[in-house]
């Protein structure tokens, strides 16, 4: 699909370093790729909860405090 849009030019450039592609157009292509995937890892990890992965004792505050067996 062809679409023209307004982006900033320090914003792409940095997309562009961090992605280590040659043009904004795979810069663009790659952070949509990146958006997409995280969004579907937001939804994979949301649909755990109400689940029985999670045990509902489990208490993350004594795990980090060492406290957890």
């Amino acid at each position: 699909m062809r679409t023209n849009i307004v982006l900033d030019d320090a914003l792409v450039k940095k997309a562009m370093q961090y992605s280590r592609t040659k043009t904004k157009r795979d810069a663009v292509h790659a952070a949509l790729e990146e958006y997409v995937a995280s969004r579907e890892r937001s939804q994979r990890i949301l649909e755990f909860f109400g689940s029985d992965v999670i045990d509902p004792a489990y208490d993350h505050k004594a795990t980090r405090a060492g406290e957890a067996s």
